[in-house]
């Protein structure tokens, strides 16, 4: 690696190590991150990305090896100390407290004071500007965190990094949460904090990411780093077979050949309709169909999901079930034997998991009334689903009596999915459910995929991967201003066609239809 013997060199790992009981998280570890460089680092879940950065970030401390801070051996017992030293840390589970203001979780480490109160004009002009740097200066300092969006919150988290002005800025899926038009404003200022001389460690799942930020990549493969790279100078394919240690072939399985349905579709829905978020959507979704949704994000898909599954109040039109009219006013119906609906939500943290409770206890908690009888739980058909969704989804973990939350992303993403799947669901709605999991679990979950739709379930699919909605799906129903503006089948699904679609443009005359 000849980068690490240039002068620019500002920090570095060298033997790093760090085991959790028997579980070996990384080993060896070596990595040099350069000033004025955006530093890939690659990897599956598991793979000991998130323990290198805790460990940069003085979060948890290395068992063996040592770190380099412009030559002289560091060592952070604390995040403050990682801050102090100009190591600064955007995770993907953000640390803001959804109560308070923007500002005030901006500048909570270290707010302006003045005769012992907060100086609020001050603290402003901080978060303004943290904001500006971060290019989400349309966000409002005084807003409540809560009152936005996830992708606005990402932004947020971004500034609050920003107003330490680090010397290293690493981000872990930073983007994984943003919109299309959001991510184009951070890579822009990712690019101009490069230009300004600071160092950038950017994880990220999205390969197309790596290849338009990155000037050096670093691939980890069970707790090891395997080799590192000048960015450009491997293929995506020969990437990904370093990430996952074998052949990356055949990421989508094959799709069957379309054949029109006889008989009635398992989900319709008519003229269906929310506030000014959902106009007259009408769908249909029929057995061992999977039907996706595109569109660019905040065009209505996610409420599309939410009110079918009952969580939403006020909607208008009509939905049915296999041919005959239902009512869905709850997740509690939706989810009942009738209607035997699941949704997989889109933040696993907050809404799919219970993080201090066990792997069992997530598993089982949404299946609860299928392994129990008068209110007693039958353990042994409890043990007996659960171990049928370990080796279903092939999750990942030390047993079954740990904290959900110790898992990596990628098999917290199969708890989430395993625990509706326990209840044998005919209708599923998945809310982009590979955000923020890497390359191998993707290429798992979308077998599972097909093998659900082969067993005769109706899935309704929302991604904002066109890959995925290319290779996935049998149908992909283009969203625009709460609107489905086209639907595209079988060989008319290309990115072209998603693309043209989800601006509301005729293809070939480029102008809105």
């Amino acid at each position: 690696m000849a980068e690490r013997d240039t002068p620019t060199v500002l920090f570095r790992m060298e033997g790093v190590s760090k085991r959790y009981g028997g579980v070996r998280a990384l080993e060896n570890a070596e990595l040099a991150v350069t000033a004025g460089r955006i530093h890939a680092i690659l990897g599956e879940n598991g793979a000991g990305k998130s323990t290198l950065i805790k460990i940069m970030a003085g979060v948890v401390a290395p068992d063996d090896g040592r770190m380099l801070l412009d030559g002289q051996e560091v060592a952070f017992r604390s995040p403050a100390e990682a801050a102090a030293a100009g190591i600064a840390c955007v995770f993907q589970e953000l640390s803001l407290i959804p109560d308070l203001s923007v500002a005030d979780n901006i500048v909570i480490a270290n707010p302006p004071c003045r005769f012992g109160m907060i100086d609020r004009r001050a603290q402003r002009a901080i978060a303004e500007e943290a904001l500006a740097r971060a290019g989400a200066d349309d966000i409002h300092p005084r807003a409540a965190v809560k009152d936005l969006p996830l992708s606005r919150r990402q932004l947020v988290e971004i500034a609050k990094a920003l107003v330490s002005k680090p010397r290293i800025l690493i981000l872990d899926e930073a983007t994984s949460a943003l919109t299309a038009g959001d991510v184009a404003k951070v890579f822009a200022v990712l690019k101009r904090l490069r230009s300004e001389g600071l160092a950038l460690l950017y994880i990220s799942h999205r390969m197309h990411e790596i290849t338009e930020l990155a000037d050096t990549c670093t691939v980890f493969r069970n707790g090891r780093n395997v080799a590192s790279f000048k960015a450009g100078t491997r293929s995506s394919s020969e990437v990904v077979e370093m990430m996952i240690g074998r052949e990356y072939s055949n990421v989508f399985p094959p799709k069957p050949k379309r054949i029109a349905a006889a008989g009635k579709p398992v989900l319709e829905c008519r003229s269906l309709g929310w506030s000014d978020r959902l106009r007259d959507i009408s769908l249909t979704v029929g057995e061992g169909e999977v039907v996706g949704l595109g569109g660019l994000e905040g065009q209505g898909q996610r409420q599309l999901l939410l009110a079918l599954f009952g969580v939403l109040r006020g909607t208008t039109g009509s939905l049915l079930i296999d041919g005959t009219p239902a009512t869905v006013r709850s997740p509690a119906t939706a989810r009942g034997a009738h209607n035997a609906m699941a949704l997989i939500p889109e933040d696993r943290k907050t809404e799919g998991l219970m993080l201090p409770m066990t792997v069992r206890e997530n598993l089982s908690f949404a299946a609860l009334d299928r392994v129990s009888r008068g209110g007693i739980i039958d353990r042994n058909k409890e043990e007996q689903l659960i171990d049928e969704m370990v080796r279903l989804l092939a999750i990942k973990t030390a047993g079954l009596d740990i904290q959900v939350g110790a898992l990596s992303g990628g098999n917290q993403q199969k708890v989430v999915i395993a625990k509706w799947l326990m209840r044998k669901p005919r209708i599923i709605l998945l809310n982009d459910p590979t955000r923020g999991i890497d390359v191998g679990t993707k290429q798992e979950l979308y077998q599972l995929l097909r093998r659900l739709a082969e067993t005769g379930a109706a899935i309704l699919f929302y991604s904002t991967d066109y890959d995925e909605l290319i290779g996935c799906c049998d149908r992909v129903l283009v969203f625009y201003d709460g609107r489905i503006v086209r639907e595209l089948e079988g060989d008319e699904i290309t990115e072209h066609a998603l693309i043209a679609s989800a601006l509301n443009v005729e293809e070939g005359k480029g102008t809105a239809a």
